[in-house]
């Protein structure tokens, strides 16, 4: 299973989103920390749930690093996160 789906998966099962979008943006990181040949070490999500209302920016990447704690340790060298509620 590629990282991409993983993340996708635990972000879907932890948070049951609205809205998902988990990009692959390694080969922008080409040369850089972290990149290695085949990608899958640097991610971005984007994702709207329920369970990021009243919480404040920190908390929600928190939330979602946690959820991702796996991942993080099994080659993910870098996740940007915009974690937002319904509405926002």
């Amino acid at each position: 299973m590629r990282m991409s789906e993983r993340i996708e998966g635990r972000l879907e099962a932890a948070f049951s989103p609205k809205a998902l979008v988990v990009r692959d943006e390694s080969h922008k990181h080409h040369g850089h920390a972290g990149w290695r040949e085949g990608g899958e070490t640097h991610f971005s999500v984007s994702l709207v749930s329920e369970a990021f209302s009243g919480k404040s920016r920190i908390e929600r990447h928190r939330m979602v690093n946690a959820v991702l704690a796996e991942e993080l340790g099994a080659g993910v060298h870098a996740l940007a996160i915009s974690a937002k509620a319904p509405g926002e």
